[in-house]
């Protein structure tokens, strides 16, 4: 019995030691979309939880055109990284969450400046909308990804297709 509470002491004394692991969820995000609401589909990716460091982390990225108007259906426009407010997040079909490491995170983190910071007219509502933004966020955690052309400007589609390519996620698609 001295032996098992020795051991037991040690084992905690042990976990109180060592920093603590790693838990930021990384969930992506779909909004259907409406003329009425003046919002078009869109996708993007949460970020929550803490850095190995202590560092609390809630944030959220998408890819936008900086400003919605006729010029987006002719071609390359003037690009944003959109910031949604917490009411707007809990308003949006989340589509899955992956538990992801510190390296993924600041990959992701550079990824999205690469993104914001690029040069000159960067967003193509065909080649580079949130779709490949939100795509490339899920390569840099090893999610399978394709852009069927029947899906790149319905997010919430593209998403539950994302879904179906991974069933180790065990998530669902959404109605």
């Amino acid at each position: 019995m001295g032996r098992l509470l020795a051991t037991f002491l040690a084992l905690l004394t042990l976990g109180w030691a060592s920093p603590a692991l790693a838990d930021v969820q990384l969930s992506f995000h779909s909004f259907n979309g409406s003329v009425l609401v003046g919002r078009y589909p869109h996708t993007f990716i949460v970020l929550e939880g803490e850095l190995e460091n202590g560092q609390k982390v809630n944030e959220n990225y998408g890819f936008t055109a900086k400003s919605a108007g006729p010029a987006v259906l002719n071609g390359p426009v003037e690009h944003d990284i959109l910031i949604e407010k917490p009411k707007y997040i809990s308003s949006t079909n989340r589509h899955f969450t992956v538990t992801i490491t510190d390296a993924q995170y600041r990959k992701i983190v550079a990824e999205m400046k690469a993104w914001r910071d690029a040069p000159g007219k960067y967003y193509d509502l065909d080649t580079r909308n949130c779709i490949h933004f939100v795509g490339a966020m899920a390569q840099i955690v090893g999610l399978k990804v394709e852009y069927p052309k029947d899906m790149l400007r319905r997010p919430k589609k593209w998403l539950n297709y994302i879904t179906s390519l991974n069933p180790s996620l065990g998530a669902r698609t959404i109605k």
